[in-house]
């Protein structure tokens, strides 16, 4: 099993577990790319899964079915078409890997992300590395309860967020604590990533720890001034 990003649109990744006899596309926001990555490496389309109902977590997936329509589509209630509505605590089980459904909102109000063998979190637009998703429904409460809820993951977890936006993320946060010589060390290597076209994902949560203000908000007062200014950033 391997665990690919593919670029798409401006700054998102579709993310693809794939194995032998198949891929697992998560947040495909656009179907092109899917379709020429499952052509080139010879494989048919396992199943999809959806974070939430933004259009570049969303965009490709009537085009995807329309080429693979026995692909289940595995989503939150505020997504049309979903194969299967999967809602907070739910489990289910692919190829015989288990996801675990946990409900992240704020950035959305039925946000979803799945934990997939206690190891791989797909998370969306809920967690970034060194940030998360803006507050689009002004619920910073269940913005923050998702913040802790990543938190409380083991260090170990690997975090595959829908965007890459590290870089702008830990430019805020040295903003924040100019004085952070672990952000200082992570805004450097981020900066040396990115010059060379790398990517900054999939994280860790024990990194996260380390380098994301947001998550790491001692409260919820904490939080929301802090997400204030990143929106303004």
């Amino acid at each position: 099993m391997e665990i690919i990003a593919i670029n798409a649109l401006t700054d998102n990744y579709i993310w693809v577990i794939k194995e032998a006899n198949g891929a697992i596309v998560v947040d495909p926001g656009e179907a092109q790319p899917v379709l020429d990555f499952l052509t080139e490496h010879q494989l048919p389309l396992t199943a999809v899964l959806i974070t939430h109902h933004h259009d570049d977590h969303t965009g490709g997936v009537k085009e995807l079915l329309s080429n693979y329509p026995d692909a289940p589509v595995y989503g939150p209630v505020e997504v049309e078409g979903m194969t299967y509505i999967v809602a907070d605590g739910q489990q289910f089980e692919i190829n015989q890997h288990q996801f675990k459904v946990k409900k992240t909102a704020g950035h959305t109000a039925e946000h979803i992300s799945f934990l997939m063998d206690d190891q791989h979190l797909f998370c969306g637009d809920a967690l970034f590395s060194a940030g998360c998703g803006r507050v689009f429904t002004q619920d910073y409460q269940a913005q923050y309860d998702a913040l802790k809820y990543f938190e409380s993951l083991a260090d170990e977890v690997k975090v595959y967020a829908g965007h890459e936006y590290t870089l702008t993320n830990l430019r805020f946060a040295k903003s924040m604590e100019p004085d952070n010589l672990v952000l200082q060390s992570a805004l450097q290597l981020v900066e040396q990533l990115r010059s060379d076209n790398l990517k900054t994902l999939p994280s860790t949560i024990g990194l996260e720890r380390d380098i994301n203000l947001l998550m790491m908000a001692p409260n919820l007062e904490s939080f929301i001034e802090l997400r204030k200014a990143r929106d303004n950033f």
